[in-house]
């Protein structure tokens, strides 16, 4: 068991890397340069729904988080956090936003917005409260499965990118330099907030991590 000391840290980069995450999410749409691929059919539902894209990031994870049921996957305090806490700092931070228009100010937008989200992913997985609904989806279908995790992430990111694009979500270069740069952000975050070893001998997140998993949001 952790420490005190330990567990409210860990705590504390829960919700500030979850905090962030969202914030990131904004700081991409607020681009208008490409989303990230959850982010693409996020935004398609919300210009179809009218909802509001932080409320239907919520919608969705809770929707994905009954898809645990039948794969007997059990959730924890991140992935409850996860479902709520993103889709509200991403709205509270565009509602602060300007319009952003000018190439000058959208193109450094939506770098932040990259490098920031692979902070917040170090930040709430290093934490080790369990994995956004999401990113246990591709898990448990890899445990059901038999398949790769890389190929039940392809698969199940080119089916939600697809139908976010049918429906009217942004795809673009911020969602080419996201794919191509959120796997190596990550992993150079998970080791920046890799919290120390609980005295019991537990391991750190990053050694927990089945390989090739990038567990995002």
């Amino acid at each position: 068991m952790s420490a005190p000391g330990h567990t409210g840290r860990r705590l504390v980069q829960l919700y500030a890397g979850l905090t962030l995450y969202g914030v990131s999410s904004a700081l991409l749409v607020a681009s208008g340069l490409g989303l990230e691929p959850w982010g693409v059919l996020h935004q398609g539902l919300a210009r179809r729904t009218g909802l509001s894209i932080g409320e239907v990031s919520i919608a969705v994870g809770a929707a994905v988080l009954l898809l645990w049921i039948p794969l007997r996957l059990r959730p924890g305090l991140g992935t409850v956090s996860n479902v709520f806490l993103i889709g509200l700092a991403l709205d509270g931070t565009l509602a602060l936003l300007p319009p952003a228009h000018s190439p000058l100010v959208r193109v450094p937008l939506m770098l932040a917005g990259v490098l920031l989200n692979g902070a917040a992913t170090g930040l709430y997985i290093a934490a080790r409260f369990g994995p956004g609904p999401r990113d246990g989806l591709m898990t448990g279908l890899h445990q059901r499965t038999g398949r790769s995790i890389r190929l039940m992430r392809t698969v199940i990111e080119v089916t939600v990118v697809a139908t976010g694009f049918a429906l009217g979500g942004t795809i673009g270069v911020g969602t080419v330099l996201y794919a191509l740069s959120i796997g190596p952000l990550a992993q150079f975050f998970l080791r920046v907030f890799a919290l120390p070893p609980a005295s019991s001998g537990s391991t750190i997140v990053a050694e927990r991590t089945p390989r090739g998993a990038i567990l995002r949001r």
